[in-house]
């Protein structure tokens, strides 16, 4: 009998299952119970992901109460102080969030683990800020980023307020495997009730008065507050929670929300992928934005941890601005309100992923702060934070991702898109004021620092072999690593795998001095750069370009080659 028969058949005569749930998967013909019961998922770094459904491979509440009982293993053999200290969990907009949240706040209390359970849904940030508000020893979000409707996740976070480590992340991976998902895992019944705790409006304040700490200058909204007009979108997720509050307390007066987004709606019925990072993800705010004449439209994702912009130009058109563009305008700004105010603070620093364009890292240059590459995942942002709280030294101003993600502050330890809108209209204001737009203002930093063009394309592999063949592929690059690509030498190869990286033309061998990732890096003699890694939570294969020209078209045709030239090499 093969592995997922035996699977389905455990499934199907379980008395955990209701009998509608059995019933339905005795409707399940082979090719649906091999898809669906072949595996369990792996609780990576960024916990679970998958579609919504029953089976051992899906987002269902025996799968989530699993996760929380592998959680609540690792939390009971910390110690006491450990249980005492309790879990907060959170959920987005998506189906069943509610419902699986609560699963795991019954798991949790069965173990003798306080459970703080949010009320309703919050965006993931607020998360992040109840862990250390609280003093929580973990905390549990709910949430599948910004995926398509039918898909689920589960994302744990440890006491600084970051998703778990990878070391972490192995351990609930290993009680997971050694437990029951029926056997092992306690029943709703079993809940103790007394050790669940709602928690609600109290951590909002407090989250939304440390957000609001983080205005660089608290003035630049007011100034121009009867001029400046503003368009929201919560892209039907969690986002309207928090940031129409928010930037009404920074003090935008003209602020235009799409209506037709605003209520929570895990079908996303007005978007196919709910998902800033997308043009098309606009189509419902740009006719509010062209009525009221307004000029940003700021859109966040079901759970508010992205946020993407689309400002309008000098032509009257509204335009997007890619998640590297932004990072380096907010860097920019965060840096020059510092200075205009003297209030820069010592030792700064900034944080980036390895992944993020390298204009950041001029910018940082130039004005004397420091600026540290880490691995993909805001995760290892948070790190470097930790890090220097640790030891004393260095002022954290600014953290992003050029997946649209960015941090300001330190009461959090993941990408926040509610403080990050704040920042973006209080940057627009700063340069409304002086007679720009953020169109403007993006193409004065091309002109001081050099264009840069960033492209990321992603191959899809999302067959039933489908991680067999990202293996294959990444293992494939590994042996034979291409020496040139698109009419251009590769000097320089780096495998974050093995932490080497080797300059082709000396054969000169130095270590990456990052964690190991599976991550391969290709430099070419004009110091541009591919970037090769597979998702974590979904089947694909990222590739990230990163070049620098002396004109946008330059660099742009750059980028554009060496893209279609690795989209080949992967067969795409």
């Amino acid at each position: 009998m093969e592995k997922y028969e035996a699977e389905y058949k455990k499934w199907a005569s379980s008395d955990a299952l209701t009998p509608d749930e059995r019933a339905e998967i005795a409707s399940y013909d082979e090719a649906e119970r091999r898809r669906r019961f072949s595996s369990y998922m792996t609780f990576g770094t960024a916990g679970l992901r998958a579609e919504m459904g029953l089976g051992s491979s899906m987002m269902n509440v025996y799968t989530v109460a699993h996760a929380t009982a592998a959680l609540s293993k690792m939390i009971c053999d910390i110690g006491p102080d450990a249980v005492r200290r309790g879990v907060v969990i959170a959920c987005d907009s998506r189906n069943n969030s509610p419902e699986f949240s609560r699963r795991a706040a019954e798991v949790l209390s069965s173990f003798g683990i306080k459970a703080y359970l949010f009320e309703s849904l919050r965006p993931t940030p607020t998360l992040s800020f109840a862990i250390r508000e609280l003093g929580c020893i973990a905390g549990i979000n709910v949430t599948a980023s910004h995926n398509p409707k039918k898909y689920n996740g589960y994302k744990a976070y440890f006491e600084d307020g970051a998703q778990l480590s990878p070391d972490d992340a192995e351990k609930v991976q290993s009680y997971m495997t050694s437990l029951d998902i029926f056997g092992d895992v306690p029943s709703p019944s079993e809940a103790n009730e007394d050790q669940i705790e709602i928690v609600g409006r109290a951590l909002d304040e407090k989250y939304m008065e440390r957000v609001l700490e983080q205005r660089v200058n608290p003035g630049a909204i007011p100034k121009v507050a009867d001029d400046l007009e503003i368009v929201y979108t919560p892209l039907h997720g969690a986002g309207a929670v928090m940031v129409p509050e928010v930037l009404r307390r920074a003090g935008v007066k003209k602020l235009f929300t799409v209506e037709s987004q605003m209520a929570p709606d895990g079908n996303f019925p007005t978007v196919t992928y709910p998902n800033p990072e997308f043009p098309e993800a606009f189509n419902e705010g740009i006719p509010v934005a062209q009525r009221e004449a307004s000029d940003l439209i700021v859109a966040t994702d079901p759970d508010s941890d992205r946020v993407g912009v689309m400002a309008r130009g000098g032509d009257g058109e509204f335009h997007c601005i890619t998640g590297n563009q932004m990072g380096a305008l907010l860097l920019d700004y965060i840096i020059t309100a510092y200075e205009n105010t003297n209030t820069m603070p010592p030792e700064p620093y900034a944080v980036k992923s390895i992944v993020s364009s390298e204009m950041a890292t001029k910018i940082c240059r130039s004005h004397g702060v420091k600026m540290y590459n880490v691995l993909t995942g805001f995760k290892f942002i948070g790190e470097v934070i930790k890090k220097h709280e640790e030891e004393g030294h260095g002022t954290f101003i600014f953290g992003f991702e050029e997946s649209y993600g960015y941090l300001k502050g330190t009461y959090c330890r993941d990408k926040d898109a509610v403080v990050t809108s704040m920042l973006i209209c209080e940057m627009a204001a700063y340069y409304k004021e002086r007679g720009m737009t953020l169109i403007d203002a993006l193409d004065a930093l091309f002109e001081r620092y050099g264009y840069f063009v960033e492209s990321v394309t992603n191959v899809i592999m999302d067959t039933p072999d489908g991680k067999e063949r990202m293996a294959s592929t990444m293992q494939s690059l590994r042996d034979n690593s291409p020496r040139e690509i698109a009419g251009k030498r590769i000097v320089r190869f780096a495998d974050y795998k093995s932490g080497v990286s080797k300059d082709l033309e000396t054969g000169e061998e130095s270590p990456t001095g990052l964690p190991s990732s599976n991550m391969l890096i290709f430099v070419t003699e004009d110091g541009g750069k591919v970037i090769i890694r597979p998702s974590g939570t979904e089947p694909k294969i990222k590739i990230y370009v990163l070049t620098e020209g002396e004109s946008r078209e330059a660099a742009k045709k750059s980028a554009d080659e060496s893209l279609a030239a690795f989209k080949s090499l992967l067969g795409a």
